[in-house]
């Protein structure tokens, strides 16, 4: 079932989780019991994110740099697959611009529907400086509108190659947004207008990138809808639970940590994990009295976060 039609159906918000596929050599045993902690909540579709291969300068003892290609992490296709047929939860494979080409996204589409898999979340990912080349001759999307407008293509019968009579695609195809804006934006303003170029190709809802200030939520929500757009807005959410999430988060995911959430972490550090679900608990309860469609738990490979907040919402599909 497509994602939109899981809101439409839904009679109360709906509770969805994001995890990561096990490194390059790992055992998706982890990824599986992870999984099985979810199943009680019954998520009506579970993300699984994709990541590009990765470009690193090492400095080498005579002064000179040497520069390294960190492989993709594989896995997604495969996870997801597994996610359909043995949980029995819709799937939502992430898939990214950067270091794939057209040609790539397109054999990942239809890898996808054959699969049975009807929904992807399209998003340019992180440049690792790998594909500038490619990006620069066209060979890949450059921006995630561009991956959306491939996929709505793919909807509508039309490949990259012309094949006649070929069978249309049925995806419904997410996309991202920033309420603190995307770090390359020079304004809020400016990053909702490319925004809506992506719902404008063709994408169907928007989650959120993971926030922890709900002003920031309320006015992101509010100036897409003054911008026109109406499709289902959905709060990504990440519950602290680790005292080096007080750098890691603002430095990876480019987002602002309240005064009142830090100084109380940095004042009781041993009830870091204590205080992050506190904070967690009350800031969903607010996105629900909001009415948002859902909420979407960045869950990474700790789900019991998660779960402790869930466990006290008021929500149809909780433990």
């Amino acid at each position: 079932m497509k994602v939109t039609e899981h809101y439409e159906k839904a009679s109360e918000p709906l509770i969805s989780f994001e995890i990561i596929p096990p490194k390059r050599g790992g055992s998706v045993k982890t990824v599986f019991e992870s999984i099985e902690k979810l199943m009680p909540v019954k998520p009506p579709f579970i993300d699984v994110t994709y990541h590009a291969a990765e470009a690193y300068i090492e400095e080498l003892p005579d002064g000179t740099f040497k520069r390294h290609i960190k492989r993709k992490r594989p896995g997604t296709i495969g996870l997801c697959a597994a996610i359909l047929h043995r949980f029995g939860v819709d799937p939502v494979p992430h898939l990214i611009c950067e270091g794939f080409s057209k040609e790539e996204s397109e054999d990942a589409l239809i890898e996808l529907n054959y699969l049975g898999i009807d929904n992807v979340l399209a998003i340019r990912g992180d440049d690792s400086g790998t594909s500038y080349n490619q990006r620069k001759n066209g060979t890949v999307n450059k921006y995630a509108s561009d991956l959306v407008s491939q996929i709505k293509n793919m909807n509508n019968g039309i490949y990259l190659e012309e094949i006649a009579n070929a069978d249309p695609t049925d995806f419904c195809v997410g996309v991202a947004g920033y309420p603190e804006k995307h770090f390359e934006a020079p304004n809020l303003d400016w990053d909702i207008h490319r925004l809506k170029d992506k719902v404008d190709a063709g994408g169907d809802y928007i989650v959120t990138q993971m926030f922890f200030d709900n002003s920031a939520f309320f006015t992101f929500v509010e100036k897409c809808r003054q911008a026109g757009i109406t499709v289902p807005i959905v709060p990504g959410i990440k519950v602290l639970s680790h005292i080096r999430h007080l750098t890691s988060l603002p430095k990876n995911f480019h987002l602002n940590l309240p005064d009142a959430l830090s100084n109380e972490i940095f004042n009781n550090p041993e009830r870091v994990r204590e205080i992050g679900v506190e904070w967690c608990i009350e800031q969903c309860s607010q996105l629900l009295d909001y009415d948002v469609p859902g909420i979407h738990f960045y869950v990474m490979g700790d789900p019991q976060p998660a779960l402790d907040v869930i466990e006290k919402l008021p929500t149809a599909n909780k433990v």
